[in-house]
């Protein structure tokens, strides 16, 4: 891959751009609720940081760890819990952050999770939206951008574990 062309699809700026937008409109729906920010590792630990610190909230912040990847560019279908969430939910407005949502099988499995360790409430956030893959019913309460069928890395997103600091996201060119 290191000989092929990036192909740039999401600028700094333009993502940039879509999470402060995005925050302002998660602050107003959140506002005077206990929310609690659930980024998913590794993948959503950029978009995480900046997302929340668009928030002009009340908020706290815990991280899980899940596997359906590997070093693949599809998703097995079968989702592992790694490490789980560190705090009691109970009571909170859970907000789920992924990087990505494409057959959807992680964040519904999240979202049940989520919801069995007594959340008031559950929604998720994503930077990509990719519904052409989508194997379950999981739409994403809020969503920086969609996506089409095609392999992403950078910005959180990796490849083998690598490129997950680049600031844009890009696919390869021949």
């Amino acid at each position: 891959m290191e000989d092929k062309k990036r192909n740039i699809l999401l600028s700094k700026e333009t993502i940039d751009t879509r999470i402060e937008e995005l925050g302002a409109e998660i602050t107003k729906d959140y506002e005077g609720k206990n929310l609690y920010v659930l980024s998913l590792l590794r993948g959503s630990f950029m978009f995480t940081a900046d997302l929340v610190r668009a928030l002009d909230t009340k908020v706290m912040v815990g991280f899980m760890t899940t596997s359906s990847y590997g070093h693949s560019e599809t998703s097995s279908g079968e989702v592992k819990i790694v490490n789980d969430i560190p705090d009691n939910i109970e009571g909170f407005d859970v907000l789920i952050v992924d990087d990505i949502v494409d057959t959807g099988y992680t964040m519904e499995f999240i979202i049940n999770h989520v919801k069995k360790l007594g959340a008031a409430s559950v929604k998720s956030c994503v930077l990509l939206d990719k519904p052409s893959r989508r194997k379950t019913n999981v739409h994403p309460d809020y969503r920086c951008f969609e996506i089409d069928d095609v392999f992403v890395v950078g910005y959180g997103l990796d490849y083998g574990n690598y490129y997950r600091n680049i600031p844009y996201v890009f696919n390869w060119q021949d």
